[in-house]
């Protein structure tokens, strides 16, 4: 699906796979599935929330331009504590008051993290895109919660996590307005059109729209959904693929598409549960 071939890291190289959008579909279409389903978000907050043990969406495929989405292959065991100082969900800012388009630069968050989980080792940058009301600092630290999660992906034994702010990263997290996050995705041929994230070549690309107001069913837990967008999109680079809901009342795997509708399940934001069993259900495109 890559439109070009990307730039690898010097140090790693990252699985391989087609580059991941989070949506596709017009703007009604986007809304419209995820409307008809916001009370699920009611009665599933208590089992989202993000109560991080001990440490500390998305999700659909953007339409290819002109290339045929290839099919995702199944995911194999081995897509939210406090609010992040870098907003509240109490105080969701009007969408009006998000700036559409920046100046596609971005500040990386200093300093690093200790190495989380066991296993290849992956390091990564948090970027936040110039101009923008989002600490870069703040921002890196909530997804160090993120990604530090004994329900996250270092529960597959064998991937383990690292910020850094050298080049030297196996990929970078960019926190980007609409039309940055538009324009690289699209570099790659997928259309986001200014509501959804991406994962493109060693971007995890963010949208700010979704980092400050996640989606109906998850906009009383902002911060959960922030995690959804990160274990989605990581999960991408790691090669998961996309799973569907297994069952009616059962937790929505991260790697479903769950901007698309919940399909039955109930929301959830994790790759694993407390008892370190991987959430997945049929693989789908």
């Amino acid at each position: 699906m890559t439109a070009h071939k990307a730039t690898r890291s010097s140090s790693r190289r990252r699985p391989s796979g087609p580059a991941h959008a989070v949506v596709s579909g017009r703007k009604g279409r986007l809304w419209g599935g995820v409307a008809a389903i916001a009370v699920l978000g009611a009665a599933g907050f208590a089992a989202v929330g993000w109560t991080a043990p001990g440490h500390g969406d998305d999700q659909a495929d953007a339409r290819p331009r002109e290339h045929t989405q290839a099919k995702s292959k199944a995911p194999t065991p081995s897509p939210s504590s406090k609010p992040s100082p870098s907003h509240s969900p109490s105080a969701s800012p009007s969408p009006k008051a998000i700036p559409v388009t920046g100046p596609g630069t971005f500040t990386t968050a200093p300093g690093t993290s200790p190495e989380v989980g066991t296993g290849k080792v992956w390091r990564y940058r948090v970027e936040v895109e110039d101009g923008l009301d989002v600490s870069p600092r703040a921002a890196a630290e909530e997804v160090e919660r993120i990604l530090a999660d004994r329900r996250g992906w270092t529960a597959d034994g064998h991937s383990a996590f690292q910020r850094v702010s050298s080049d030297t990263a196996d990929f970078a997290v960019k926190i980007a307005t609409p039309q940055t996050v538009d324009k690289i995705c699209g570099a790659y041929g997928l259309r986001t059109e200014g509501e959804v994230n991406c994962r493109v070549s060693n971007d995890v690309m963010v949208n700010l729209k979704r980092w400050l107001l996640a989606t109906p069913v998850y906009a009383k837990d902002v911060t959960a959904y922030r995690a959804l967008i990160i274990n989605h999109e990581v999960g991408h680079f790691l090669g998961h693929g996309h799973a569907g809901c297994p069952g009616p009342g059962q937790p929505a795997p991260a790697m479903m598409q769950q901007i698309k509708g919940m399909h039955g399940c109930v929301p959830n934001v994790w790759p694993y549960d407390r008892q370190g069993r991987y959430i997945t259900g049929p693989a789908v495109p």
